[in-house]
């Protein structure tokens, strides 16, 4: 239920706080008052696109405030929990919007974006008029009333179809795992056979990419290693050569060493380093005579190493990695191979569970048509009495599926359904969402919420000038419908008719007002002898006629009287 709300900065409000209460809520007021200031503020906190046209002359930003008692806090579990939001039974959303064209948004303190108010405030408030918020224009919440309308039969069915569908869903589960059906299965294993093929073909073997590129890096620098190991040799064993010299030296040397221990240890350090680079000048020429790679292809190499690179880049980036997915491939491809063996009692069990599902379908549809057929006929006589005995209504249903076609995938069965309106003789049947609002789409939509405002969540009801176009008998109808509403929700309603002002439970009075060199709205709520004269106002006598006093008093008494019976006051 909406308990209060502040508006600031808003065309005409400088500052507004409306207080709100159960039942029937009646916002009148003169023509330009600033009555449609108050919805357009309602549907910016609920979420309405927001402009800058709105905010009020000569400030920076406007400013809404909402705040909602939700007494079942059940059905918004899930949302607070998104937000990490504690859920609360006080429900405070506020927003704020400047000339930059930036908006600020909060519930509860915590920021939220415009999409994840509007999924907030969907669950909050039907606003019947220019809004966004008209619950029943989505054909899913149209099943769902219907569903509701249907009560305990079809809760019943719906729970049967909720049990079976999850032990359906298990049985599927385990055949997907399986491999899921056979065109599934035959290009799964396609799939498979090719990446087994690939792999194998490719015929890795570890360290062969390492070793490919090393041959790769020598090719391409043979004329460089030929001329360093070359050199090498020529430097040291060739005449004139590093082993020649040390050989002279050897030799000057050895005629020495026998006249002291200091001169054979220099010799036997010599003979050592001799040695070393005799050693080292063998190996530069057995390298060099080695060095032959006219047994490589630098082509085969290139595109092996490109084949190499194809098989890491598809399924691993090493040997292991791709030797492991081979593995795990033909284990999945046994088992798709052995799948009638290992899957024939759950194909069985599927089959059987689909034809219960689609019996408990049918049997859902049924239930559902014979609800929907009881509920246009209990709207087509609300509208009657709402002076709209030419109207028509349906609750049209799409094909039921054959078995063959039916698609298994809900848990609330597979029908479709959309509510169809003409309001004249001779116009043809609709969608709601193509039925232009006015004064007959309110009164169809009064219609339907008298006879679904209990079944409903959304706590309370928005209309603006639901009363275009009536007057006399259908208008006290109407006020008369609003209070058999407002027992299971609450209404906020704009009115020009002193029947529906009368019948309200909280009259709230719309005036423009000078105030200095500015013009500003403001709302009253009005005292019992105020809604005397805001009702002798809308009856159009004046304020010293002691006729439209009366006149006032007796349709505010008749009023009463009609709540009393209906047990609202």
């Amino acid at each position: 239920m909406l308990q209060t709300l502040l508006i600031k900065n808003v065309a005409l409000i400088d500052c507004a706080e409306i207080n709100f209460s159960n039942g029937l809520n009646v916002l009148s007021g003169e023509t330009g008052a600033g009555k449609s200031v108050i919805i357009e503020s309602l549907n910016f906190v609920l979420g309405a696109k927001a402009d800058k046209s709105m905010i009020r002359t000569g400030e920076s930003e406007c400013y809404v405030r909402a705040e909602f008692f939700i007494d079942d806090i059940d059905f918004l579990a899930d949302f607070f929990e998104q937000l990490e939001i504690e859920c609360e039974q006080t429900l405070i959303i506020s927003r704020k919007f400047n000339l930059d064209g930036r908006s600020t948004i909060k519930v509860n303190g915590v920021s939220v974006t415009v999409g994840m108010l509007k999924q907030l405030t969907s669950h909050l408030v039907d606003v019947h008029g220019q809004s966004e918020h008209f619950y029943l224009l989505n054909t899913s919440n149209q099943l769902k009333l219907i569903d509701k309308v249907g009560g305990k039969d079809i809760s019943e069915i719906k729970f049967r179809i909720a049990h079976a569908f999850k032990e359906y869903k298990d049985v599927v589960s385990e055949l997907n795992k399986l491999g899921g059906d056979e065109t599934q299965r035959i290009m799964r294993l396609d799939i498979l056979n090719y990446q087994i093929n690939e792999i194998q073909a490719c015929d890795l073997k570890e360290n062969e990419e390492d070793e490919l590129l090393e041959i790769k890096q020598k090719l391409n620098s043979y004329e460089k290693i030929a001329n360093a190991l070359n050199g090498v040799k020529n430097s040291i064993k060739d005449e004139g050569g590093v082993v020649d010299i040390l050989s002279n030296t050897m030799r000057l040397l050895s005629n020495i060493t026998s006249l002291g221990k200091e001169y054979s240890d220099l010799d036997e350090r010599l003979t050592a380093v001799y040695s070393e680079l005799d050693d080292l000048g063998d190996c530069a020429s057995n390298l060099l005579e080695d060095f032959d790679f006219s047994e490589y292809d630098a082509d085969k190499i290139e595109n092996r190493l490109d084949k190499i690179k194809n098989i890491k880049k598809k399924y691993g980036s090493n040997y292991s990695e791709i030797y492991s997915f081979l593995e795990n491939a033909l284990a999945e491809k046994e088992k798709l191979e052995n799948f009638n063996e290992l899957a024939s009692s759950l194909i069985s069990k599927k089959e059987k569970l689909e034809n219960d599902l689609y019996e408990k379908y049918l049997i859902l549809s049924q239930k559902r048509k014979e609800s929907a057929n009881g509920f246009a006929k209990a709207v087509l006589t609300e509208l009657v009495q709402l002076g709209m005995p030419k109207a028509k209504f349906e609750v049209n249903f799409s094909d039921f599926p054959n078995k063959s076609d039916c698609q298994f995938n809900s848990a609330s069965g597979v029908d479709s359904i959309e509510f169809l309106f003409s309001a004249n003789m001779g116009e043809p049947l609709k969608p709601l969402s193509m039925v232009i609002s006015g004064g007959e789409m309110s009164r169809f939509m009064l219609s339907i919420k008298t006879q679904t405002a209990k079944y409903n969540e959304i706590k309370t009801f928005i209309f603006d000038e639901i009363d275009a176009g009536i007057s006399g008998f259908t208008a006290r109808v109407v006020a008369q419908k609003f209070v058999d509403v407002s027992k299971n929700v609450q209404i906020i309603a704009i009115s020009h008719l002193p029947q529906i002002s009368a019948m309200a439970d909280n009259n709230l009075l719309i005036l423009k007002q000078e105030a200095g060199e500015k013009t500003i709205t403001t709302v009253k709520t009005l005292s019992e002898e105020e809604k005397v004269l805001e009702v002798m106002r809308l009856i159009g006598g004046e304020n010293s006629s002691l006729t439209a006093k009366e006149h006032a008093k007796e349709l505010i008494t008749q009023a009463n009287q009609y709540k009393k019976e209906k047990k609202v006051i």
